[in-house]
C-alpha cells in the first residue's frame, strides 16, 4: 500500500486538458477560444461549429474528463494515496490560471502535471507548457506564491495505456461480420499535424521525418498489431493514418486522411476496417465526429464494413497507470532508483523536456522543462 509519503516532493495532481463547449451559447465563444491570434472570422467559427450543433452543441470532452478524475480519485484512495487532484483546461472551464489560483490559494507548492495527450508534439506538449508558464506569470503579477510545476512524461508506451487499447481493438474486430474479420486491416488514427511540426516534435536529436510524433505512435501500432495477432492467431495488416486536420490547403499535414485510406483500403479489395484512435484519451468530438460520423458516413457509401475501437477514457488501468506514473516520478524526484515501465521498442520517455523538444512557431517560455522560467536554477 501507497501513503503520503510517496507523492514526496508533490503536494497535488493536476489534469490538465483541452476543454469543450458544454451548451449551444458556448460553441462559437470556446471556438474563438482555441484559434485566438488566427484572426479568423466569426462566420467561420460558426461553420465549424456545426459539428457540435449536431451534438447538442456539447462536446463530450469535459464529461469525460470528470470520469477520468473520479477513477483516478478512486484509484489514489483504493491505495492510500493521499494526494488531491484538480482538473483545468486550455480553452474552457475550468480554465488553467483559475486552477492555478485554486491551487496556489490552498498552500500547494509543487505540482505534477497529468496532460490529456499521450505523445511528443507542439499541441499536445509545448503548447501546454507555455499555458502552465503564461498561468504562472499570473499568479506572479497577481502576488500569489508560484508553485513549481512538473510534467509527467510520456504515457504513450505505459502498460496503463496500451493495454486497454489492445482490449479494445479486440472488442471492434469482434463487432464485424464474421465472414469480413479474418481479413479485416486495422488503421491506427491520430490527429494530423502539419509536417513541419511533426519533423520537430521530441527532442532536437529526434528530429527529421516525422519526428517522436510519428515515431511513437507507429511503436504504439505496432504493439497492438502484434498483440491482436498473438490474441487471435491472425496477422492483420494495419497502417497509421491521420485526421482531424485543420490547416490551411497550401501547408503540407500528415497524410493519408482516414477517408482517403478508406477509400484506397475499398479499391484495394480491403472486406472491413478496424479504425483504433491510438492518437486520443477520451472518445471527444474529434473520435464521435471525424470516425463515428464523418469517416463511418464514407465506409457507408462505400459499402465496406468498419467498427471502431474506444479510447482508454476512464478505464481503471489508465488510472492505475497515472498512480504508477505519479509515485515513478516522486522517487525520482527524491533521488531514489525506481523500474520505469515502458513497452514497445521506444523505452520510457524523458521527465523534464530538453531545450529545443517540440518548438513552435514563435517562441514563448514554458514551464515542467529544462527551460521553465521557473525552476529555482533558473531564478
Amino acid at each position: 500500500m501507497s501513503d503520503q509519503s510517496d507523492s514526496a516532493p508533490y503536494d497535488a495532481l493536476l489534469l490538465l486538458s483541452f476543454g469543450g463547449p458544454e451548451g449551444p451559447d458556448d460553441v462559437v465563444p470556446f471556438l474563438e477560444n482555441v484559434t485566438r491570434g488566427r484572426g479568423i472570422p466569426r462566420e467561420r467559427l460558426e461553420e465549424v461549429g456545426q459539428h457540435y450543433f449536431l451534438f447538442g452543441g456539447v462536446s463530450p470532452i469535459n464529461d469525460q474528463n470528470r470520469e477520468l478524475l473520479a477513477a483516478v480519485r478512486e484509484d489514489f484512495a483504493a491505495h492510500g494515496l493521499d494526494l488531491p487532484v484538480y482538473w483545468g483546461n486550455r480553452n474552457w472551464a475550468p480554465y488553467l490560471s483559475d486552477t492555478l489560483r485554486e491551487m496556489a490559494t490552498a498552500g500547494h507548492r509543487r505540482i505534477l502535471v497529468l496532460v490529456t495527450s499521450a505523445y511528443a508534439s507542439y499541441s499536445g506538449c509545448r503548447q501546454y507548457r507555455e499555458n502552465l508558464a503564461e498561468s504562472l506569470a499570473l499568479l506572479e503579477d497577481e502576488g500569489l506564491p508560484v508553485p513549481r510545476v512538473d510534467k509527467l512524461r510520456h504515457y504513450f508506451n505505459h502498460p496503463g495505456f496500451v493495454r486497454p487499447m489492445v482490449d479494445a481493438t479486440l472488442a471492434a474486430l469482434a463487432e464485424l461480420p464474421q465472414d469480413v474479420r479474418a481479413g479485416a486491416h486495422l488503421a491506427f488514427t491520430t490527429h494530423s499535424v502539419p509536417t513541419a511540426s511533426a519533423d520537430t516534435s521530441g527532442p532536437p536529436g529526434q528530429h527529421g521525418d516525422g519526428g517522436s510524433y510519428v515515431t511513437q505512435h507507429l511503436d504504439v501500432a505496432r504493439q497492438i498489431a502484434e498483440a491482436v495477432r498473438e490474441t487471435t492467431g491472425t496477422e492483420h495488416p494495419w497502417q497509421l493514418v491521420y485526421q482531424s486536420r485543420s490547416g490551411a490547403p497550401h501547408i503540407p499535414w500528415l497524410e493519408p486522411d482516414i477517408c482517403d485510406h478508406l477509400e484506397a483500403a475499398h479499391g484495394a479489395g480491403v472486406p472491413a476496417v478496424v479504425m483504433v484512435p491510438i492518437g486520443f484519451v477520451s472518445d471527444h468530438m474529434e473520435v464521435i465526429y471525424d470516425l463515428d460520423t464523418e469517416a463511418a458516413a464514407k465506409a457507408a457509401e462505400l459499402g465496406l464494413p468498419v467498427s471502431r475501437a474506444s479510447t482508454v477514457g476512464a478505464d481503471p488501468r489508465f488510472a492505475a497507470g497515472i498512480r504508477e506514473l505519479v509515485l515513478e516520478r516522486a522517487a525520482r524526484e527524491r533521488g531514489q532508483a525506481v523500474d520505469r515501465c515502458a513497452l514497445g521498442a521506444l523505452g520510457p520517455s524523458h521527465d523534464l523536456c530538453p531545450v529545443g523538444c517540440c518548438p513552435g512557431r514563435t517562441p514563448k517560455p514554458a514551464a515542467a522543462g529544462a527551460d521553465d522560467p521557473y525552476l529555482e536554477d533558473a531564478r
